[in-house]
């Protein structure tokens, strides 16, 4: 950053829970994918994951990537891994505003046979092209099959090619066109969360 002030990083020697801090409070804000997953014996898992995008336009494909578990399970392999991973199939819903609190309870550190919707307080609401239920409140649906599973040091980056979207009434503005006043996305900061404010055009 020539002729300006800068403070200046660099992975190799900084914690690596330090350097997480800077890219996570620099990348914002991120969109939350709310991953709905069923284990091999049928349970329900419901978790948000922001580091999240469109991964390609065709075949319309989307990208989350899963990092291991923390705290309590430090290091282990995390649920949606796995049954995405066992399954082949996943759902992302995308969280707005008023699922905020639902969304949160979600990302608790949950045993495998908890049923992570009932948990939450949200519906499982069936899809049309896969097994994996989808979050009857959530204003958009993803229903996704698995395209393939990337490690990436740590983490692992998760590709699914979508194969049904659903959009709320009140959310679609026509013409293939979401409304994003209607829509109402949550986004997520460093350790904090942020709904949309101003929109202009440049």
């Amino acid at each position: 950053m020539p002729g300006s002030r800068a403070e200046t990083f660099d992975p190799a020697v900084e914690e690596i829970q330090d350097f997480y801090k800077l890219m996570t409070g620099s990348v914002v804000p991120r969109p939350i994918a709310w991953v709905s997953s069923k284990s091999g014996d049928g349970v329900l898992n419901l978790a948000p994951f922001s580091f999240f995008t469109v991964a390609s336009r065709q075949p319309p494909t989307l990208a989350i990537s899963i990092g291991p578990g923390v705290k309590e399970r430090e290091g282990t392999v995390k649920d949606t891994l796995t049954n995405i991973q066992e399954r082949g199939e996943f759902v992302i819903n995308i969280v707005s505003l008023e699922l905020g609190e639902e969304m949160k309870t979600s990302s608790g550190n949950a045993a495998p046979d908890v049923d992570e919707f009932r948990e939450a307080g949200v519906t499982p609401h069936l899809s049309e092209s896969i097994d994996i239920p989808m979050v009857q409140e959530a204003p958009i649906s993803f229903e996704c099959v698995l395209d393939q599973v990337i490690p990436v040091g740590t983490d692992h980056l998760v590709l699914g090619r979508a194969q049904r979207v659903h959009v709320e009434t009140k959310a679609y503005a026509g013409h293939y066109r979401i409304d994003i006043d209607q829509l109402k996305p949550l986004a997520r900061l460093a350790g904090d969360y942020a709904g949309l404010t101003q929109r202009f055009f440049l």
